[in-house]
């Protein structure tokens, strides 16, 4: 029985868009492993191209596999349609190859993800477009920053990696009276925390390599919108400008990753809540950004959108960089990577990892401090956690006294 769209979000994670008893009763949707498909004729094959048949024609354009997806990842986003694609930065690019022109321009916030900003200023730039970086916490400079030429207004929230937040439904309510369409990263909080389509955002994308695989494993990106923008990337963005396709073994990755993604993030975010005082209480530790602490400076927005704050926590040491470097070398359980949103906590430094792409100027121009610290809280117990940052913040004091 097709689980309907009152059903709650986590039976729809699980159910939605999968009948057993067309799939010879197998509970687990199957695996499709072929790059092409056989027509019964010549005509059935012309009328799937030209669009007058339903059917598939070949695993660059449409799969079953990324197909169920694609409409579980639409609808717990409240979104008509998706796109499963290779990454998140194949998401993205695909999404902004397909909507911007030379000549347009798009509106960013001060701070992005390495790689976003550098696709922005290396690839979009270099035909064309004009990239404006604008402070989208500000709605008054929101204002001032979109002119007749802004195609896009572009953001993450929380942002990679300070967690700046940006009301989506201001921003969008702005954009859209100027004719700008609003494409948002949902991949910190993803659609458990905020669902960016019912608050105004035209499209959403995601890392799904992050929390909606959330095991380590896989490498994925979603797109999330209207029926008719969709369609747009996934033949203009997708397979003619990136042919950045997700393999379907990674779709059914997701699929599983998707089933428990509510009670996953459930179990981060309290966690990250418990390991965000603890930090904050911590006399080794200057600062803490942290949405569910009541002194950041966003927290009425955050309360007000999102009703978790995440697992993720930007920090700073008071001996600066030096200090953070050593404290994460003795770090023991908590792994020292890059990426997010695993069963395992791990912590890297924004900086010299994700985002070494921002020049030293451009990083404190954009809001990122060299010595800033950014932790993803993994699904272990959290007394476990607590304890090794303890021990090895605890150990950096003693070293500093």
């Amino acid at each position: 029985m097709e689980p309907h769209r009152t059903n709650g979000f986590a039976t729809r994670a699980i159910h939605l868009g999968y009948d057993p008893s067309l799939h010879d009763g197998s509970l687990t949707p199957p695996l499709h492993l072929t790059s092409t498909f056989a027509f019964d004729t010549v005509e059935q094959g012309a009328a799937i191209f030209a669009g007058q048949a339903p059917g598939y024609i070949y695993s660059r354009i449409s799969n079953p596999t990324l197909d169920l997806l694609e409409r579980r990842a639409a609808d717990l986003e409240g979104a008509e349609a998706g796109l499963a694609l290779a990454s998140g930065m194949g998401a993205i690019t695909a999404v902004l190859w397909t909507f911007l022109s030379p000549g347009d321009e798009i509106v960013t916030d001060t701070t992005l993800y390495g790689c976003t900003f550098s696709f922005m200023r290396h690839g979009l730039a270099k035909w064309g477009v004009t990239i404006t970086h604008a402070d989208l916490t500000d709605l008054v400079a929101v204002k001032k920053a979109i002119g007749p030429r802004t195609r896009i207004v572009y953001f993450e929230t929380p942002a990679n990696p300070n967690m700046r937040l940006v009301d989506i439904a201001a921003v969008s309510t702005i954009a859209h009276v100027a004719g700008a369409m609003v494409v948002v990263d949902n991949t910190y909080a993803t659609p458990v925390l905020t669902r960016p389509v019912e608050l105004g955002a035209d499209i959403v994308v995601h890392s799904a390599t992050k929390y909606m695989g959330g095991h380590g494993d896989l490498v994925g990106g979603m797109a999330v919108g209207r029926s008719e923008d969709i369609a747009q990337v996934r033949v203009v963005g997708m397979k003619d400008m990136t042919g950045a396709v997700m393999a379907p073994f990674n779709a059914m990755l997701v699929l599983r990753g998707l089933k428990t993604l509510k009670l996953r993030m459930q179990k981060h975010c309290e966690s990250a809540m418990v390991v965000a005082r603890a930090l904050a209480d911590h006399p080794a530790v200057s600062v803490v950004h942290y949405p569910g602490l009541e002194n950041f400076p966003q927290h009425e927005l955050a309360a007000r959108q999102m009703p978790g704050f995440g697992a993720m926590i930007a920090f700073e040491l008071k001996g600066g960089l030096s200090s953070g470097k050593a404290m994460m070398n003795r770090l023991q359980l908590i792994r020292r990577a890059v990426s997010l949103g695993d069963a395992e906590s791990l912590i890297q430094h924004p900086a010299s990892m994700t985002h070494s792409t921002y020049t030293p100027e451009e990083r404190a121009a954009h809001g990122i401090p060299e010595g800033l610290i950014r932790l993803s809280v993994g699904l272990e117990e959290v007394q476990d956690i607590l304890a090794d940052l303890r021990q090895a913040l605890d150990t950096q004091l003693a070293v500093a006294a």
